[in-house]
């Protein structure tokens, strides 16, 4: 007579059920940001040092709230900060970020507060339009470099076709050698170039290793959701935000590449066993970093804009990698065993 394995079983019955929760919440995402783009000509809130203005630091107690409304018509896409002393939770400064230029920034606010802004009571930061559109791009690059080599390093571990891993190294070091050493494309360029590769390399994942592919999706999956969660909420990104993007795709590939290890290369029990036991082991390293930065966030947020929006950034990241790891790879990485056997 049979044992019965109902509890071993209802994963091996609705695991490809539960690819559709993911997919779904990426097809949202997808439409999201396509609407999102299609109101605000980019994919992000961006704040003045992704598109060039005045930052002003007042070291003195101001009502945020009425300087805000008094100001809002005068001083062009206008945003505060409150700094906080983190014992006494007491008022030290205010940061107000505009896209107006720097000397008008200053007039208005001297009006305002009815007396002259000099180095003892307040400090100015005034960058350029073209500078900062060449940082937000240069940091664009930067994220899908790292995609391309992160997915390249998991075809080199779990790939077995040696002629397509040097057409694809081949492939993936020609951008940057091409941008960085001959230096024979603009940013641009560039940009378009790592799409295009980024395309090509899915389709080799694809078509040849379908978990390397599986770690990949994840991997976008949990930037995608992170993303559009963070332009729900209507935080306005800044150059910080953009590498704690880049910090997030390391978070998000560890597991799942330890996931995709003990499945493929290990011999020991059958799959869910196999898949229980990475479980085990990566969610204690996610919670860990999760438990770690959430703490860090609860720290800063009263005196640091910067390390608030890096945190909050990688805790929303977190979040959605552990949904992804163990939803969408493990129900990608167990139908690859099942159709493989």
């Amino acid at each position: 007579m049979e044992e019965p394995t109902q509890h071993k079983n209802w994963h091996d019955k609705y695991y490809k059920l539960l690819l559709l929760i993911p997919i779904a919440i990426m097809i949202f995402s997808l439409i999201y940001l396509g609407n999102f783009y299609s109101k605000n000509n980019d994919f992000i809130y961006k704040d003045i040092s992704l598109t060039g203005g005045t930052s002003v630091t007042l070291y003195e107690k101001i009502n945020v709230d009425d300087l805000k409304q008094s100001l809002s018509e005068k001083l062009d896409d206008i945003n505060t900060k409150e700094i906080y002393d983190l014992l006494t939770n007491e008022q030290k400064a205010i940061i107000v970020e505009t896209k107006t230029e720097g000397a008008e920034t200053k007039k208005i606010l001297e009006e305002y507060l009815g007396h002259e802004l000099t180095s003892e009571n307040s400090s100015f930061e005034f960058t350029g339009s073209t500078l900062s559109e060449s940082f937000y791009k240069q940091l664009l690059l930067a994220i899908f470099y790292a995609f391309l080599f992160m997915g390249f390093v998991v075809f080199l571990i779990f790939g077995k076709n040696l002629k397509l891993k040097m057409i694809l190294g081949t492939l993936i070091l020609l951008n940057p050698f091409l941008f960085f050493v001959l230096k024979i494309l603009t940013i641009n360029q560039a940009i378009i170039f790592a799409i295009i590769s980024l395309v090509i390399s899915l389709i080799f994942y694809l078509k040849n290793n379908i978990p390397s592919f599986a770690v990949i999706i994840a991997a976008f999956a949990d930037i995608l959701m992170t993303l559009t969660l963070v332009n729900i909420l209507g935080i306005k990104m800044s150059s910080a935000g953009i590498i704690a993007f880049l910090m997030l795709i390391g978070y998000s590939v560890d597991t799942d590449i330890l996931l995709t290890n003990k499945v493929l290369k290990r011999t020991e029990g059958d799959v869910n066993q196999r898949i229980i036991g990475a479980f085990k082991t990566g969610i204690l390293m996610t919670l860990t970093s999760l438990i770690a930065i959430g703490f860090a966030l609860f720290v800063v947020k009263s005196f640091s804009g910067v390390l608030t929006q890096i945190f909050t950034i990688l805790v929303i990241g977190l979040g959605f990698d552990i949904f992804n790891t163990w939803i969408t790879n493990v129900s990608i990485l167990k139908w690859y065993v099942e159709k493989r056997k």
